[in-house]
């Protein structure tokens, strides 16, 4: 059996405030120096509109075992937002055939240093089929409809990773209605 690839050793694009590419660099690396690089964070919706929530696991290189509504990740060296979206689903969800809608993207910087400087492509898909968590990535999951979920964000909003957070308020902003 094979040993999956060390995250921190997966080649990521730096980026300028601008989004343009200025350079590559380890995962392990960006993070430590803080360089701004690109991710993708899907909401995923069942067919009563509720939304796919879920806990972080513990080994998470950023925001470990913190409550997430995004499912997502870094965009590999060379890859597109829209690659990367599918490629995310598939390996944290189990969530294929489908092709996410493209919301808007941002540029993010934590001013709590909890996370890495960013730009953030949001996305959103529906699905009706079963959920399959990768266990490396997703240690608990369960759908909420949005009044819940807000409650939860209100309550405990430090519970949820804060480029989630930032990005769902987005989203709240952007949606008709």
């Amino acid at each position: 059996m094979s040993v999956p690839p060390d995250p921190r050793d997966e080649l990521l694009d730096v980026v300028d405030d601008d989004d343009r590419v200025v350079g590559r660099a380890r995962r392990e690396d960006v993070y430590a120096r803080g360089l701004r690089h690109r991710t993708v964070m899907v909401v995923v919706r069942d067919p009563a509109g509720r939304v796919l929530v879920h806990r972080r696991t513990a080994t998470k290189l950023v925001a470990p075992s913190l409550l997430d509504m995004m499912i997502g990740g870094v965009v590999d060296a060379g890859e597109g937002y829209d690659a990367c979206a599918v490629r995310e689903l598939a390996e944290e969800a189990g969530v294929t055939g489908v092709v996410p809608r493209r919301a808007f993207a941002f540029r993010y910087d934590d001013d709590a240093g909890l996370t890495p400087a960013q730009w953030i492509a949001v996305y959103e898909v529906a699905w009706d089929g079963p959920i399959v968590p990768q266990p490396s990535e997703v240690a608990w999951w369960a759908w909420l409809d949005e009044a819940e979920l807000e409650r939860r964000l209100a309550a405990a909003p430090g519970e949820f990773c804060p480029d989630s957070v930032d990005a769902w308020h987005r989203l709240r902003g952007h949606r008709p209605g």
